[in-house]
């Protein structure tokens, strides 16, 4: 049983009445990946924006492993105290990544940012040594489309998390950089100009499956 933790911010998590890039990874590895696969995770819920709380389990389609590790509000300077017990406590095998965008907007710049990858890496690795992850660059929002220094605060982070994930993979515990898809289009392919709608949902479960598939030839 080959076991997927996603793991990102409100991209990730989604909210009440949302299908989340989740599902749609799960309905392509459904049909494209041949073995025993779930999703495994300590969280389950959506968050609920009445609520102001991850505390909905109202999907658009519930029928599908939910479990993930993804917070509203949260990044990598979050998750880096977590990712071990989490990796450990459900045997992760391969870590679906999305995280960054939040952190330069509230909380720490590119360079510190690119630190709490390494400390995120290491503890994912200390707590399963074999885990293998999947990083999808942050992908600009509106705020990067209207306030320049932000912008390049991303630009400069997804230079530098290029550059980690070049320098910390290894053989036993790869370590893959997605791709941004070419084509998505925060007018078109988000509600808001940050979530995804259904079309960018599918777009970053493809920037994921895509990137398996190429690297390791994971599905077909």
């Amino acid at each position: 049983m080959l076991r997927f933790m996603p793991v990102g911010d409100s991209m990730t998590i989604g909210s009440a009445g949302e299908h989340t890039w989740r599902y749609r990874l799960w309905r392509t590895l459904c049909e494209t990946y041949g073995g025993p696969f779930t999703f495994v995770g300590p969280r389950e819920a959506l968050y609920d924006k009445s609520a102001e709380e991850p505390v909905s389990l109202a999907y658009a389609e519930p029928d599908f492993p939910r479990a993930h590790l993804a917070g509203w509000g949260e990044g990598w300077q979050h998750m880096a105290p977590v990712i071990g017990d989490a990796v450990r406590a459900h045997k992760a095998d391969v870590l679906l990544v999305s995280l960054g965008l939040i952190d330069l907007g509230f909380y720490t710049n590119a360079e510190q940012t690119a630190e709490n990858v390494h400390a995120f890496v290491a503890a994912a690795r200390a707590a399963r040594p074999r885990v293998r992850m999947v990083v999808l660059p942050v992908i600009p929002n509106v705020r990067a489309a209207n306030d320049a220094p932000f912008a390049a605060q991303v630009d400069l982070f997804n230079v530098r998390l290029a550059k980690a994930v070049a320098g910390l993979d290894e053989p036993r515990s790869p370590l893959l950089l997605a791709s941004v898809p070419e084509s998505y289009d925060i007018h078109t392919d988000t509600y808001d100009g940050t979530h995804p709608n259904e079309h960018g949902e599918h777009l970053i479960a493809a920037a994921f499956a895509d990137a398996m598939r190429e690297a390791w030839g994971l599905g077909e």
